[in-house]
Protein backbone atom coordinates (compact mmCIF):
# COMPACT_ATOMS: atom_id res chain seq x y z
CA UNK A 1 0.00 0.00 0.00
CA UNK A 2 1.52 3.44 -0.66
CA UNK A 3 1.78 6.22 1.69
CA UNK A 4 -0.64 8.49 0.47
CA UNK A 5 -3.19 5.11 0.73
CA UNK A 6 -2.35 4.61 4.35
CA UNK A 7 -2.60 8.55 5.06
CA UNK A 8 -6.20 8.52 3.59
CA UNK A 9 -6.74 5.34 5.74
CA UNK A 10 -5.75 6.89 8.97
CA UNK A 11 -7.07 9.80 8.27
CA UNK A 12 -10.41 8.11 7.87
CA UNK A 13 -10.12 6.13 11.02
CA UNK A 14 -9.47 9.50 13.05
CA UNK A 15 -12.48 10.99 11.76
CA UNK A 16 -14.32 8.26 12.82
CA UNK A 17 -13.28 8.51 15.76
CA UNK A 18 -13.54 11.78 16.32
CA UNK A 19 -17.28 11.80 14.68
CA UNK A 20 -17.92 9.25 17.85
CA UNK A 21 -16.20 11.75 20.51
CA UNK A 22 -18.71 14.36 19.17
CA UNK A 23 -21.42 11.94 18.79
CA UNK A 24 -21.54 11.25 23.10
CA UNK A 25 -20.27 15.43 23.88
CA UNK A 26 -23.40 16.20 21.71
CA UNK A 27 -25.45 13.56 23.34
CA UNK A 28 -24.76 14.72 26.63
CA UNK A 29 -25.82 18.21 26.04
CA UNK A 30 -28.50 18.38 23.50
CA UNK A 31 -31.17 16.54 22.57
CA UNK A 32 -30.86 14.21 19.59
CA UNK A 33 -32.94 14.98 16.19
CA UNK A 34 -34.19 12.41 14.02
CA UNK A 35 -35.63 11.83 10.57
CA UNK A 36 -37.74 8.97 9.37
CA UNK A 37 -35.82 6.09 8.39
CA UNK A 38 -35.36 5.93 4.71
CA UNK A 39 -37.92 3.47 2.98
CA UNK A 40 -36.15 0.14 1.74
CA UNK A 41 -38.46 -0.48 -1.45
CA UNK A 42 -38.22 -3.14 -4.27
CA UNK A 43 -35.71 -3.16 -6.65
CA UNK A 44 -35.95 0.41 -9.07
CA UNK A 45 -34.64 -0.40 -12.97
CA UNK A 46 -31.68 1.14 -15.02
CA UNK A 47 -30.22 0.91 -18.32
CA UNK A 48 -26.30 0.65 -19.18
CA UNK A 49 -27.02 1.77 -22.73
CA UNK A 50 -23.04 1.79 -23.68
CA UNK A 51 -24.39 -0.07 -26.43
CA UNK A 52 -25.68 1.41 -30.03
CA UNK A 53 -27.15 5.19 -29.81
CA UNK A 54 -30.84 4.70 -28.51
CA UNK A 55 -33.30 5.27 -30.73
CA UNK A 56 -36.39 7.63 -29.89
CA UNK A 57 -39.07 4.83 -28.46
CA UNK A 58 -35.91 4.16 -26.28
CA UNK A 59 -35.53 7.29 -24.79
CA UNK A 60 -38.80 7.34 -24.20
CA UNK A 61 -39.20 4.08 -22.55
CA UNK A 62 -36.08 5.00 -20.32
CA UNK A 63 -37.87 7.94 -19.09
CA UNK A 64 -40.56 6.25 -17.99
CA UNK A 65 -39.09 3.08 -16.59
CA UNK A 66 -35.77 3.96 -15.27
CA UNK A 67 -33.92 5.87 -12.23
CA UNK A 68 -30.70 6.11 -13.51
CA UNK A 69 -29.35 5.75 -17.19
CA UNK A 70 -25.84 5.40 -18.54
CA UNK A 71 -24.82 6.64 -22.09
CA UNK A 72 -21.50 7.40 -24.41
CA UNK A 73 -20.21 10.49 -24.32
CA UNK A 74 -21.21 11.49 -27.60
CA UNK A 75 -24.85 10.49 -26.48
CA UNK A 76 -25.31 14.35 -25.43
CA UNK A 77 -28.75 15.14 -27.12
CA UNK A 78 -30.40 11.17 -25.93
CA UNK A 79 -29.21 12.97 -22.50
CA UNK A 80 -30.89 16.40 -22.54
CA UNK A 81 -33.97 14.45 -23.98
CA UNK A 82 -34.24 12.28 -21.28
CA UNK A 83 -33.56 15.44 -18.94
CA UNK A 84 -36.28 16.86 -20.61
CA UNK A 85 -39.06 13.56 -20.59
CA UNK A 86 -37.94 13.19 -16.85
CA UNK A 87 -35.83 15.50 -14.58
CA UNK A 88 -35.37 13.38 -11.89
CA UNK A 89 -33.94 10.41 -13.57
CA UNK A 90 -30.08 10.25 -13.07
CA UNK A 91 -27.97 10.30 -16.86
CA UNK A 92 -24.20 9.24 -16.47
CA UNK A 93 -21.55 9.52 -18.63
CA UNK A 94 -19.86 6.16 -19.26
CA UNK A 95 -16.13 6.96 -19.07
CA UNK A 96 -13.31 4.08 -18.06
CA UNK A 97 -10.87 4.78 -16.13
CA UNK A 98 -7.95 2.21 -16.58
CA UNK A 99 -7.74 2.25 -20.53
CA UNK A 100 -7.49 4.28 -23.26
CA UNK A 101 -9.05 3.12 -26.98
CA UNK A 102 -7.79 3.39 -30.37
CA UNK A 103 -10.21 2.04 -32.66
CA UNK A 104 -12.37 3.71 -34.46
CA UNK A 105 -14.75 6.24 -32.90
CA UNK A 106 -12.05 6.70 -30.30
CA UNK A 107 -9.77 7.82 -32.62
CA UNK A 108 -10.90 9.52 -36.26
CA UNK A 109 -8.02 9.50 -38.49
CA UNK A 110 -5.09 10.82 -37.03
CA UNK A 111 -6.21 12.77 -33.92
CA UNK A 112 -8.29 11.81 -30.49
CA UNK A 113 -12.88 11.98 -31.23
CA UNK A 114 -14.28 15.25 -29.52
CA UNK A 115 -16.06 12.81 -26.95
CA UNK A 116 -14.21 9.88 -25.32
CA UNK A 117 -15.27 6.76 -23.38
CA UNK A 118 -12.24 7.36 -21.34
CA UNK A 119 -10.67 10.44 -19.89
CA UNK A 120 -7.42 10.39 -21.77
CA UNK A 121 -7.10 10.20 -25.84
CA UNK A 122 -4.49 7.67 -27.07
CA UNK A 123 -3.69 10.25 -29.52
CA UNK A 124 -2.99 13.01 -26.78
CA UNK A 125 -1.32 10.23 -24.60
CA UNK A 126 1.32 8.88 -27.61
CA UNK A 127 1.83 12.64 -28.81
CA UNK A 128 2.40 14.01 -25.62
CA UNK A 129 2.84 11.56 -22.75
CA UNK A 130 4.07 8.11 -23.97
CA UNK A 131 5.29 7.37 -20.64
CA UNK A 132 1.23 7.05 -19.17
CA UNK A 133 0.98 3.47 -21.46
CA UNK A 134 1.64 0.66 -18.55
CA UNK A 135 4.90 -1.40 -19.49
CA UNK A 136 4.97 -5.16 -18.71
CA UNK A 137 8.13 -6.86 -17.70
CA UNK A 138 8.80 -7.71 -21.43
CA UNK A 139 9.05 -4.00 -22.28
CA UNK A 140 5.63 -4.20 -24.10
CA UNK A 141 2.59 -2.04 -23.86
CA UNK A 142 -0.14 -3.88 -22.39
CA UNK A 143 -3.72 -4.64 -24.31
CA UNK A 144 -6.47 -6.34 -22.97
CA UNK A 145 -7.00 -9.91 -23.97
CA UNK A 146 -10.77 -9.93 -25.64
CA UNK A 147 -10.68 -5.99 -26.05
CA UNK A 148 -8.62 -5.23 -29.21
CA UNK A 149 -7.04 -1.80 -29.02
CA UNK A 150 -7.86 -1.42 -25.32
CA UNK A 151 -4.74 -0.25 -23.59
CA UNK A 152 -3.59 -0.17 -20.03
CA UNK A 153 -2.71 3.07 -18.61
CA UNK A 154 -0.57 3.72 -15.35
CA UNK A 155 -3.54 4.92 -13.20
CA UNK A 156 -0.74 4.88 -10.51
CA UNK A 157 0.58 7.75 -12.08
CA UNK A 158 -0.62 11.12 -10.12
CA UNK A 159 -0.27 13.00 -14.03
CA UNK A 160 -2.59 10.97 -15.32
CA UNK A 161 -5.26 10.90 -12.69
CA UNK A 162 -4.76 14.96 -13.02
CA UNK A 163 -5.52 14.73 -16.56
CA UNK A 164 -8.32 11.96 -16.19
CA UNK A 165 -10.01 13.29 -13.83
CA UNK A 166 -9.80 17.44 -15.16
CA UNK A 167 -10.92 16.59 -18.46
CA UNK A 168 -13.90 14.14 -17.30
CA UNK A 169 -14.91 16.88 -14.52
CA UNK A 170 -14.67 19.34 -16.75
CA UNK A 171 -16.85 17.50 -19.94
CA UNK A 172 -19.69 16.35 -17.11
CA UNK A 173 -20.10 20.19 -16.08
CA UNK A 174 -19.94 21.73 -19.30
CA UNK A 175 -22.21 18.91 -21.07
CA UNK A 176 -24.85 18.82 -18.16
CA UNK A 177 -24.22 14.73 -17.28
CA UNK A 178 -25.53 14.22 -14.00
CA UNK A 179 -22.52 12.24 -12.88
CA UNK A 180 -19.80 9.96 -14.22
CA UNK A 181 -20.06 5.75 -14.45
CA UNK A 182 -16.65 4.97 -14.10
CA UNK A 183 -15.91 1.50 -15.68
CA UNK A 184 -13.16 -0.81 -14.74
CA UNK A 185 -12.47 0.21 -11.04
CA UNK A 186 -11.02 -3.31 -10.78
CA UNK A 187 -9.43 -5.34 -8.22
CA UNK A 188 -6.65 -7.41 -11.05
CA UNK A 189 -5.27 -7.27 -14.41
CA UNK A 190 -5.54 -11.27 -14.72
CA UNK A 191 -9.06 -10.63 -16.22
CA UNK A 192 -7.69 -8.50 -19.24
CA UNK A 193 -3.97 -9.56 -19.17
CA UNK A 194 -1.19 -12.01 -17.98
CA UNK A 195 1.18 -9.33 -17.90
CA UNK A 196 3.17 -8.08 -14.94
CA UNK A 197 4.08 -4.40 -14.49
CA UNK A 198 7.31 -3.25 -15.09
CA UNK A 199 8.56 -2.29 -11.48
CA UNK A 200 6.61 -5.33 -9.62
CA UNK A 201 7.51 -8.21 -8.85
CA UNK A 202 4.56 -10.40 -9.90
CA UNK A 203 0.80 -10.83 -10.52
CA UNK A 204 0.03 -9.65 -7.11
CA UNK A 205 2.52 -6.63 -6.95
CA UNK A 206 0.94 -5.76 -9.89
CA UNK A 207 -2.67 -5.69 -8.58
CA UNK A 208 -1.84 -3.51 -5.42
CA UNK A 209 -0.41 -1.15 -7.71
CA UNK A 210 -3.23 -0.76 -9.74
CA UNK A 211 -5.63 -0.96 -6.48
CA UNK A 212 -3.65 1.95 -4.81
CA UNK A 213 -3.74 3.57 -8.32
CA UNK A 214 -7.48 3.38 -8.51
CA UNK A 215 -7.93 4.49 -4.99
CA UNK A 216 -5.81 7.79 -5.66
CA UNK A 217 -8.19 8.33 -8.68
CA UNK A 218 -11.06 7.79 -6.89
CA UNK A 219 -10.75 10.45 -4.79
CA UNK A 220 -9.36 12.68 -6.59
CA UNK A 221 -12.49 12.41 -9.16
CA UNK A 222 -14.83 12.10 -6.91
CA UNK A 223 -14.13 14.87 -4.48
CA UNK A 224 -14.41 17.19 -7.24
CA UNK A 225 -17.40 15.68 -8.96
CA UNK A 226 -19.33 16.41 -5.49
CA UNK A 227 -17.64 19.68 -4.72
CA UNK A 228 -19.73 20.08 -8.46
CA UNK A 229 -23.00 18.38 -7.32
CA UNK A 230 -22.02 15.81 -9.22
CA UNK A 231 -22.54 11.91 -9.00
CA UNK A 232 -19.17 9.35 -9.23
CA UNK A 233 -20.44 5.48 -9.30
CA UNK A 234 -17.72 3.35 -10.06
CA UNK A 235 -17.96 -0.13 -11.27
CA UNK A 236 -16.02 -1.90 -8.18
CA UNK A 237 -15.23 -5.24 -10.23
CA UNK A 238 -14.11 -8.38 -7.96
CA UNK A 239 -14.74 -6.53 -4.47
CA UNK A 240 -15.49 -10.23 -3.15
CA UNK A 241 -11.44 -10.46 -3.22
CA UNK A 242 -10.65 -7.02 -1.12
CA UNK A 243 -12.24 -6.93 2.03
CA UNK A 244 -13.36 -3.29 2.56
CA UNK A 245 -13.21 -2.52 -0.97
CA UNK A 246 -16.76 -2.29 -2.26
CA UNK A 247 -17.29 0.19 1.17
CA UNK A 248 -14.60 2.45 0.29
CA UNK A 249 -15.20 3.01 -2.98
CA UNK A 250 -19.13 3.32 -2.96
CA UNK A 251 -18.56 6.34 -0.23
CA UNK A 252 -19.18 9.10 -3.38
CA UNK A 253 -22.63 8.09 -4.79
CA UNK A 254 -22.60 4.75 -4.67
CA UNK A 255 -21.18 1.74 -7.23
CA UNK A 256 -22.07 -0.81 -9.80
CA UNK A 257 -21.66 -4.76 -9.46
CA UNK A 258 -21.43 -5.98 -13.27
CA UNK A 259 -21.84 -9.63 -12.10
CA UNK A 260 -24.14 -10.16 -9.43
CA UNK A 261 -25.86 -12.86 -8.63
CA UNK A 262 -24.03 -15.07 -10.69
CA UNK A 263 -22.41 -18.56 -10.30
CA UNK A 264 -18.43 -18.30 -9.32
CA UNK A 265 -16.32 -20.32 -11.72
CA UNK A 266 -15.04 -22.47 -8.86
CA UNK A 267 -16.98 -25.46 -9.69
CA UNK A 268 -19.06 -25.31 -6.34
CA UNK A 269 -22.18 -23.98 -8.26
CA UNK A 270 -22.72 -21.51 -5.24
CA UNK A 271 -23.41 -17.59 -6.00
CA UNK A 272 -20.12 -15.72 -6.26
CA UNK A 273 -21.92 -12.40 -4.50
CA UNK A 274 -22.33 -13.96 -1.53
CA UNK A 275 -18.90 -14.80 -1.01
CA UNK A 276 -16.44 -13.29 0.65
CA UNK A 277 -17.30 -9.29 2.36
CA UNK A 278 -18.83 -8.16 -0.23
CA UNK A 279 -22.47 -8.93 0.68
CA UNK A 280 -21.90 -7.82 3.93
CA UNK A 281 -20.64 -4.32 2.54
CA UNK A 282 -23.78 -4.42 0.12
CA UNK A 283 -26.02 -4.68 2.66
CA UNK A 284 -24.47 -2.45 5.10
CA UNK A 285 -25.03 0.44 2.21
CA UNK A 286 -28.46 -0.63 0.97
CA UNK A 287 -29.32 -0.23 5.01
CA UNK A 288 -28.28 3.25 4.79
CA UNK A 289 -29.97 4.41 1.83
CA UNK A 290 -28.15 7.48 0.93
CA UNK A 291 -26.23 5.92 -2.19
CA UNK A 292 -26.55 3.94 -5.45
CA UNK A 293 -26.68 0.48 -5.90
CA UNK A 294 -26.21 -0.25 -9.51
CA UNK A 295 -26.66 -4.29 -10.23
CA UNK A 296 -26.19 -6.48 -13.22
CA UNK A 297 -27.04 -10.01 -14.30
CA UNK A 298 -25.90 -11.35 -17.14
CA UNK A 299 -28.67 -14.32 -18.17
CA UNK A 300 -28.75 -16.75 -19.95
CA UNK A 301 -31.89 -18.17 -18.20
CA UNK A 302 -35.02 -18.02 -16.47
CA UNK A 303 -33.38 -19.15 -12.97
CA UNK A 304 -30.51 -16.61 -13.51
CA UNK A 305 -32.77 -13.25 -14.12
CA UNK A 306 -34.97 -14.81 -10.78
CA UNK A 307 -31.97 -15.37 -8.86
CA UNK A 308 -30.73 -11.78 -9.81
CA UNK A 309 -33.92 -10.52 -8.95
CA UNK A 310 -34.23 -11.28 -5.55
CA UNK A 311 -30.38 -11.29 -4.69
CA UNK A 312 -30.98 -7.91 -5.63
CA UNK A 313 -34.05 -7.87 -3.67
CA UNK A 314 -32.13 -8.69 -0.49
CA UNK A 315 -30.47 -5.56 -0.89
CA UNK A 316 -34.00 -3.03 -0.25
CA UNK A 317 -33.55 0.62 -0.43
CA UNK A 318 -34.70 3.64 -2.12
CA UNK A 319 -31.52 3.53 -4.36
CA UNK A 320 -30.73 -0.35 -4.70
CA UNK A 321 -31.43 -0.36 -8.98
CA UNK A 322 -31.30 -4.29 -10.89
CA UNK A 323 -31.44 -4.68 -14.56
CA UNK A 324 -29.90 -7.94 -16.77
CA UNK A 325 -28.33 -7.95 -19.77
CA UNK A 326 -29.14 -10.63 -22.27
CA UNK A 327 -26.86 -10.95 -23.80
CA UNK A 328 -25.81 -7.76 -23.62
CA UNK A 329 -26.27 -3.37 -23.35
CA UNK A 330 -27.65 -2.89 -26.66
CA UNK A 331 -31.47 -2.29 -25.59
CA UNK A 332 -33.40 -0.96 -22.77
CA UNK A 333 -34.71 -4.49 -20.40
CA UNK A 334 -37.75 -4.09 -18.46
CA UNK A 335 -37.98 -7.88 -16.65
CA UNK A 336 -41.20 -9.39 -15.51
CA UNK A 337 -40.03 -9.25 -12.14
CA UNK A 338 -40.04 -5.85 -12.24
CA UNK A 339 -43.37 -5.59 -12.11
CA UNK A 340 -44.39 -8.10 -9.34
CA UNK A 341 -45.00 -4.60 -7.23
CA UNK A 342 -43.44 -6.38 -4.12
CA UNK A 343 -43.54 -2.69 -2.37
CA UNK A 344 -41.95 -2.10 0.86
CA UNK A 345 -39.04 -4.29 2.79
CA UNK A 346 -41.06 -4.67 6.15
CA UNK A 347 -38.03 -6.68 7.50
CA UNK A 348 -34.26 -6.89 6.74
CA UNK A 349 -33.10 -10.01 4.88
CA UNK A 350 -32.36 -12.87 7.04
CA UNK A 351 -29.83 -15.49 6.80
CA UNK A 352 -31.28 -19.28 7.72
CA UNK A 353 -29.09 -21.92 9.35
CA UNK A 354 -29.32 -23.42 6.08
CA UNK A 355 -27.62 -20.84 4.10
CA UNK A 356 -30.77 -19.37 2.38
CA UNK A 357 -31.57 -15.89 2.68
CA UNK A 358 -34.91 -14.55 2.93
CA UNK A 359 -36.99 -11.51 2.82
CA UNK A 360 -40.98 -10.23 3.42
CA UNK A 361 -42.09 -7.35 1.91
CA UNK A 362 -45.63 -5.53 1.79
CA UNK A 363 -46.33 -7.32 -1.37
CA UNK A 364 -44.42 -11.17 -1.33
CA UNK A 365 -41.49 -12.45 -0.29
CA UNK A 366 -38.20 -13.65 -1.77
CA UNK A 367 -35.95 -16.05 -0.94
CA UNK A 368 -32.14 -17.04 -2.56
CA UNK A 369 -30.36 -19.82 -2.41
CA UNK A 370 -26.72 -19.29 -2.50
CA UNK A 371 -25.43 -23.03 -1.28
CA UNK A 372 -23.83 -25.49 -3.57
CA UNK A 373 -27.23 -28.02 -2.20
CA UNK A 374 -30.97 -27.51 -2.19
CA UNK A 375 -33.15 -26.47 0.40
CA UNK A 376 -36.75 -26.93 1.85
CA UNK A 377 -38.41 -23.73 2.65
CA UNK A 378 -41.77 -22.94 4.17
CA UNK A 379 -42.75 -20.07 2.49
CA UNK A 380 -45.25 -17.92 4.73
CA UNK A 381 -49.04 -18.04 3.88
CA UNK A 382 -51.17 -16.01 1.79
CA UNK A 383 -48.59 -15.99 -1.47
CA UNK A 384 -48.83 -17.26 -4.94
CA UNK A 385 -46.43 -17.15 -7.98
CA UNK A 386 -46.36 -14.25 -10.42
CA UNK A 387 -48.56 -16.37 -12.74
CA UNK A 388 -50.84 -16.28 -10.05
CA UNK A 389 -50.39 -19.91 -9.27
CA UNK A 390 -50.77 -21.31 -5.90
CA UNK A 391 -47.81 -22.40 -3.67
CA UNK A 392 -47.50 -25.22 -1.50
CA UNK A 393 -46.36 -26.04 1.99
CA UNK A 394 -43.11 -26.25 1.03
CA UNK A 395 -40.52 -25.50 -1.37
CA UNK A 396 -37.88 -27.75 -2.52
CA UNK A 397 -35.79 -24.66 -3.63
CA UNK A 398 -32.42 -25.63 -5.87
CA UNK A 399 -28.73 -24.61 -5.44
CA UNK A 400 -27.90 -21.23 -6.53
CA UNK A 401 -31.84 -20.52 -7.29
CA UNK A 402 -34.08 -18.15 -5.90
CA UNK A 403 -38.32 -17.81 -5.17
CA UNK A 404 -40.52 -14.41 -5.84
CA UNK A 405 -43.44 -14.67 -4.62
CA UNK A 406 -46.47 -12.21 -4.51
CA UNK A 407 -49.56 -11.51 -2.00
CA UNK A 408 -52.70 -13.20 -3.20
CA UNK A 409 -55.41 -11.18 -4.59
CA UNK A 410 -57.75 -10.16 -1.85
CA UNK A 411 -61.12 -11.45 -2.52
Amino acid sequence: MSEKSLIRRFAAVALVLLSSACAVSAAESDPIITGPAPKPLAPCAWWYGIGDSPSSWEIRAAAKHYDVVVLNAWETSAMRKLHELNPRVKVLVYKDFSSTRNYYGAVEGDRDARYLPTGVGYVAAEQKQPGWFAISTLGQRIEWDGYPKHWQMTVWDPAYQKAWADAVVGEVLREGWDGVLADNDFSSLRYYSPSIIAGTADSAGSDRLLRDGLDGMLQLTGDALEKAGKMLIPNVSESQLTPGRWSAHSRYAGAMEENFGLQGDDGTGELITFQGNQFKEQRAQAALGESWLLLITHTKSDREERVGYASAALLASPHTCWTRAEPDYKNPYWSVYQDARLGEAVETANRLPSGVWNRRYSGGWVAVNPTKTSVLLTPPPGLVTLRGEAVPAQLDLPSADAVVLVNAPSR
